[in-house]
């Protein structure tokens, strides 16, 4: 028996427990937001807007704790996305099912499985939206730190950032979100929609297929995706990693070579052997070294992670096009997304995830700053564990955060450019 109810008022279609609206129709919810760099985290009351006829209230169960969340959390992004508000409440691994639904929303029903992830709006007309990649659009709103442009990412009050996924409900509109696979875990799909997506895309824009070599830089939450995903396109996949240990792990994963870059004679032995190069770390590092590992004509080394030289890639990219050897890549856009949601469900890919309790978040944090590792991505369990009764002294004491090597400025990303343009070669 359907036990919906339809709140003719709003226009929307709920299943009883929907949160109660304010007298202004926007909703009580629980996030866990930090109040500063420090990345203090706490559970406390804030609110979203009023659903509209084109949005989907999502009964949050699970979001994923990306690299990402603790660079603009700790406000190390702020040279070039500007400055961070707080409270901020980070999150674009979102996955939980939907509980109402607006009188025109066609995609969802109640009761459905869905993700949100890395964007809630963009301008919809443009060639790029067009395209189906809203990631390029000028007017693109973040899942989390954006600014709404069209009433269709508003927030409360209005003209705040936007907030994220960590939280017992969001809302979004109908085209940012993700349709979940009946089956398909949802403690995993988080992560599907950020890791996987940011895998998938430079994958399928250079061209990687059957037999393509492609090369893995790290093998972190990023780096497990993509090995899986480049398999199940039947690439022939090599991890790189500075850390000999990670070789078993690589294999696990699926990995047909591994590399130690470390070692001056197995970069020798293998240079010149591959095509593509995904390069996942999350801090400024020495890129170029890897250059050596491509073939000469065509190779191509893609940086994913988000620090200063990933700005300058995207510059570069900008300026010289595909003529470069160096590229860089973001998250793709909504189709893209889907489509590497139902390429995993399809082929049983699931990331490696641990579940915490929100609790753990200054422990997740602390670990992804120490680079963790593990290789594993985090998720937090929403659904179990976010209640409004727990204190500041349950959250324990926030993490030490390590300084950034090369704090992001549009002055750095500009010499970073000018440095990819020179020294990476062009076809």
């Amino acid at each position: 028996m359907d036990t919906s109810v339809v709140d003719v008022e709003l226009g929307i279609e709920a299943k009883p427990g929907l949160e109660s609206f304010d007298t202004d129709g926007s909703i009580d919810v629980l996030c866990l937001a930090c109040d500063s760099p420090a990345g203090d985290f706490t559970v406390r009351s804030m609110r979203r807007r009023t659903p509209n006829p084109h949005d989907v209230v999502i009964d949050m169960k699970y979001c994923g704790v990306c690299h990402s969340d603790l660079h603009f959390a700790a406000g190390q992004m702020a040279g070039v996305t500007g400055a961070v508000e707080y409270p901020m409440c980070p999150g674009h691994e979102l996955a939980g099912i939907v509980k109402a639904v607006g009188a025109e929303v066609t995609r969802f029903r109640v009761g459905d499985q869905i993700g949100v992830g890395c964007m809630v709006d963009s301008c919809g007309t443009c060639a790029r939206c067009e395209a189906g990649e809203e990631q390029k659009c000028a007017s693109q709103v973040a899942t989390y730190g954006g600014k709404d442009k069209s009433g269709r990412a508003a927030q409360v009050p209005a003209g705040r950032q936007t907030l994220g996924g960590y939280t017992d409900t969001f809302v979004v509109n109908e085209r940012f979100g993700i349709k979940i696979p009946d089956g398909y875990p949802l403690e995993a799909a988080g992560p599907v929609m950020c890791a996987g997506v940011t895998m998938f895309d430079p994958l399928n824009n250079f061209g990687a297929k059957n037999g393509t070599r492609v090369g893995i830089v790290g093998l972190g939450g990023l780096g497990q995706m993509g090995v899986k995903i480049a398999k199940a396109r039947g690439c022939v996949v090599t991890v790189i990693s500075g850390h000999a240990s990670k070789e078993r792990f690589a294999l696990e994963c699926g990995a047909d070579r591994f590399v130690v870059s470390s070692s001056d004679d197995d970069m020798r032995r293998n240079a010149k052997s591959l095509d593509l190069i995904l390069n996942t770390v999350p801090v400024y590092h020495d890129y170029h070294k890897y250059r050596n590992l491509l073939v000469d004509k065509g190779g191509r080394q893609v940086l994913l992670g988000l620090h200063v030289g990933f700005i300058g890639a995207l510059l570069a990219g900008g300026i010289v096009g595909k003529k470069s050897t160096l590229a860089g890549s973001a998250i793709g856009g909504i189709r893209a997304t889907q489509e590497v949601m139902d390429l995993c469900a399809a082929h049983d890919i699931k990331p490696d995830v641990e579940v915490v309790p929100v609790t753990d978040i200054h422990r997740v944090y602390q670990s992804l700053d120490d680079q963790n590792d593990s290789g594993k991505r985090y998720v937090l369990d929403l659904a179990g564990t976010m209640t409004g009764t727990i204190s500041r002294s349950e959250m324990g004491p926030p993490p030490t955060l390590a300084k950034v090597q090369k704090k992001p400025s549009i002055f750095k990303a500009l010499w970073e450019t000018f440095k990819i343009l020179v020294l990476f070669r062009w076809r």
